[in-house]
């Protein structure tokens, strides 16, 4: 058989399909540049970045942001992705060396961003005229960039990672990695415009079961307001009963409330309030609600 070398593109598809065909083999295909997904038809056009971010580290009160992409792209209403757009992308050197298991994550290192600045209000400009901000993982993002370039703030966000149902669609993890497995394609992970690239493919195509692009659901999840329930000096011996409600932990050096909380549908925002009142404080008390929408989920700043 001719080496790889040797083989052409379609030559190479053809094999690749035959594979699959027989049931026996599963086949990931490397994920080529994109610059257009579907072509505009006169619907109303809106603008996303999607964002990642590689750092020193998982605490934004200490460490820092040494990567940043973002990679605009247009889409419609009802989760149709057209085009891509020119993307930013730039190296920060940090005010202290890479630590060296993120030089292993990421493959930057201190050599690599020697001298190099990412400024603030370049930035700023970048992201002014984006209608929406996604990123996977979004709670760690946002978390950096806020803190690096406010402007961030006043910007609707949404999460690829947990605002889509990827188990009730079939995948088996929510990792950026998996997500792209399962999805039968790999890319050059850990370096921030690759997982950029990776995302948007996953958002523009079909998803298994609904068989609706995956952006639809985020847009949805992403305009529905919540509720944050505060079980504000919960006692500690039910603190076991919080967790398995689904009730987690909030209060660490940035000055957030100490209290368990939880995110719930607006139409579940009594019950969850006359569950604490029952269940965990067997008394009539006050809850603390919390209103949350895309203009301050994921952030600290709630």
């Amino acid at each position: 058989m001719p080496s790889s070398d040797h083989l052409s593109a379609s030559h190479l598809k053809d094999l690749a399909d035959t594979l699959e065909a027989s049931g026996e083999y599963r086949v990931l295909r490397k994920l080529q540049p994109v610059r257009q997904y579907a072509p505009e038809d006169g619907t109303e056009k809106k603008r996303a970045l999607y964002v990642d971010v590689e750092t020193t580290g998982r605490n934004p009160q200490q460490d820092e942001v040494i990567e940043l992409a973002m990679l605009p792209f247009t889409y419609s209403q009802d989760g149709r992705i057209f085009s891509l757009e020119e993307p930013f992308q730039a190296l920060r050197e940090p005010t202290k060396p890479i630590p060296a298991e993120i030089t292993a994550i990421t493959g930057i290192d201190d050599a690599m961003v020697a001298g190099c600045r990412i400024d603030p209000a370049e930035v700023e400009r970048f992201i002014a005229e984006a209608d929406l901000i996604i990123a996977h993982n979004a709670s760690f993002d946002r978390r950096f960039l806020e803190r690096f370039c406010p402007a961030f703030m006043h910007k609707p966000w949404a999460c690829s990672m947990s605002q889509i149902d990827w188990q009730g669609e079939g995948f088996e993890g929510q990792k950026l990695v998996w997500l792209a497995a399962g999805a039968g394609f790999f890319y050059e992970k850990h370096r921030a415009i690759h997982d950029c690239r990776a995302g948007i493919e996953l958002l523009a195509r079909p998803l298994p079961k609904s068989g609706e692009p995956g952006l639809r659901p985020l847009l949805a999840r992403a305009r529905t307001p919540e509720w944050r329930i505060f079980a504000t000096g919960a006692p500690y011996d039910l603190k076991d009963v919080l967790k398995a409600r689904g009730y987690r932990w909030n209060g660490d050096a940035s000055g957030a409330q100490r209290a368990w909380f939880i995110d719930i549908e607006d139409a579940k925002r009594d019950a969850e309030c006359h569950f604490l009142q029952t269940e965990i404080y067997r008394r009539d008390v006050d809850v603390h609600c919390l209103r949350i929408d895309a203009f301050d989920r994921f952030s600290d700043r709630i």
